[in-house]
């Protein structure tokens, strides 16, 4: 069955979060969420069989995208569904006209970095100090992919 993303609403944000305690060490609050919600961002819900399996928050600006969080739920992860799901986020952003998507990825973050590159994402930058870590804070590497 094909991936189907709906728009996230306020009724979901429970499940999510809690799906976020699960997938992250520092994970989005609820307040990121709804303040996302409320500030217009484009939320979505992946679901596969009208299971949530993932989820994923874009921003608009201008004519670039940026991926503020995309998730796949732990116990689903290594099965393709982060390809399936950055896929639909591409169509998307397209049909909003836009020409570029941008991400921030922790360096720690191996599986994500390599999803990211075989989608033809490549870094143009970092941000110093952007995440919390376990001591101190981390480095964001700022990617960005021609749509």
């Amino acid at each position: 069955m094909m991936l189907e993303c709906v728009a996230m609403t306020a009724a979901d944000v429970d499940a999510v979060v809690d799906a976020e305690a699960r997938s992250h060490k520092f994970p989005w609050t609820r307040g990121n969420f709804l303040d996302s919600l409320t500030a217009g961002h484009g939320a979505w819900l992946a679901l596969e069989d009208g299971r949530m399996i993932g989820y994923a928050v874009m921003m608009q600006i201008l004519d670039e995208i940026h991926l503020l969080n995309i998730t796949v739920l732990p116990e689903l992860q290594r099965k393709g569904l982060g390809s399936s799901l950055l896929l639909r986020l591409f169509e998307m952003a397209r049909q909003q006209a836009a020409s570029r998507m941008l991400l921030e990825v922790r360096p720690g973050n191996v599986s994500a970095l390599g999803l990211y590159r075989r989608h033809g994402f490549v870094e143009i930058g970092r941000r110093r100090d952007y995440y919390p870590a376990t001591q101190g804070r981390e480095d964001a590497i700022v990617m960005a992919r021609e749509l």
